[in-house]
């Protein structure tokens, strides 16, 4: 992913090519440009899961944004709406109805808003909105979560760092999804022999989930800037010794790309003190959720950042990294940036529709460029705008673009 002034570029591969020689229906003809004045020829399917708080605000933006740039490109989009996590939890009692998964699962993508809120923080486990996201990322298997987090030159001010700290930060994190301590077993609630209670977890991956993470790592830092960083605790703990065993034997079958091995400890006082000094991270599952949310920060606001979860095969899951922000919700206040790049990256990585996915990064350069400002980014000198004026105004830059020709 490369940002400046006028581009915003997340690089795409067919994610079939990392791991799996079969080719998904939705991940066929990368790179096609369709005239825009012929008759669509080619239609997908999208679920869409706006959930919970902001959700609901942010997906109507992005919907709206997907469907102009399918109308500009000459494809067709259909979308189907479901219920998931807290919402779901009020309809139907459970935070992942089947039929949501169902149709994620025959979908060609998802795009998801956010889950939780304060009203179900008391839930049980097996009620919590959080439940149902990690059981839709088992359930399509996708195994590869790609943060991105890059310091576009308009909100560098935006950044709590200094100035020379943040400017020219570009970097992707790639995170393990469905292994490591959220998923591992055994895992519960004990006493242990003193009779005190425990609550207890287990940290384990197989070197086949290690190896296909690893590969994505490697070949996403091929296609950046040719340096890889693995993040783990391998001082300590035994699954960190076999990560680092596995991703090092499988750098000599990527000559080309520059291996560097961090503790998770140092890697996140590293991303504050020289954040420049990384390309690609790769790393276990809840090392990842600390890392990518601590590099969103760098950016100046988590409201701009997108993210794709991706398995070898089958539909991704598309999302902004922020959550749902319940105290603003339904007050127009949210930043709709980050799902709208988060549809960016469903139509490059998803569906393979490069030109469409450059439009939407395109225009929200373009409307920031223009001065239009969410009150998570504004600054002095710049229009304060809600969630859904900035979302027509990234629609008018969209519009006001030449439909690309063939």
């Amino acid at each position: 992913m490369a940002a400046s002034s006028s581009s915003l570029q997340f690089t795409a591969t067919p994610f079939n090519q990392f791991h799996s020689k079969q080719v998904p229906k939705h991940a066929t003809k990368w790179g096609t440009i369709r005239c825009s004045a012929a008759s669509p020829s080619k239609s997908y399917n999208i679920t869409l899961l706006p959930g919970d708080g902001i959700g609901p605000e942010v997906i109507s933006v992005a919907k709206n944004a997907l469907q102009l740039v399918a109308s500009i490109e000459g494809f067709k989009v259909a979308f189907e709406e479901m219920p998931m996590g807290g919402a779901a939890l009020d309809a139907v009692g459970v935070p992942l109805p089947d039929e949501t998964l169902n149709s994620a699962k025959k979908s060609d993508a998802t795009l998801l808003g956010a889950i939780g809120g304060y009203k179900w923080d008391k839930n049980e486990k097996h009620l919590k909105p959080e439940t149902g996201l990690l059981q839709l990322r088992e359930g399509l298997q996708v195994f590869a979560n790609l943060r991105p987090a890059t310091v576009l030159p308009q909100l560098v001010d935006a950044s709590t760092l200094k100035k020379e700290v943040a400017e020219g930060v570009d970097l992707m994190v790639v995170r393990e999804l469905t292994g490591g301590i959220y998923f591992g077993k055994p895992r519960g609630f004990s006493t242990n022999e003193n009779g005190q209670e425990i609550g207890f977890n287990t940290e384990v991956y197989a070197a086949y989930e290690i190896d296909r993470i690893a590969r994505i790592a490697f070949e996403t830092a091929r296609k950046r800037r040719g340096k890889l960083c693995s993040v783990d605790k391998a001082n300590v703990l035994e699954a960190s010794m076999l990560w680092r065993k596995i991703v090092t034997a499988l750098a000599s079958e990527y000559p080309d790309v520059e291996l560097s091995h961090m503790y998770v400890d140092n890697a996140a006082m590293q991303l504050v003190r020289n954040p420049k000094q990384f390309d690609t991270i790769v790393t276990n599952n809840i090392f990842g959720d600390i890392l990518s949310d601590e590099a969103s920060m760098i950016t100046g606001s988590i409201g701009m950042l997108p993210s794709a979860s991706l398995g070898a095969a089958g539909p991704g899951l598309f999302e902004p990294i922020h959550g749902s922000a319940p105290d603003i919700a339904g007050q127009d206040k949210a930043n709709p940036l980050a799902t709208m790049l988060s549809a960016a990256m469903l139509l490059k990585y998803g569906l393979g529709e490069e030109k469409a996915a450059q439009r939407i990064e395109a225009a929200v350069l373009d409307t920031l460029n223009r001065g239009f400002r969410t009150g998570d980014i504004h600054s002095a000198g710049h229009k304060l705008v809600g969630c859904k004026e900035m979302g027509e105004e990234v629609l008018k830059s969209i519009d006001s673009k030449t439909p690309a020709s063939v």
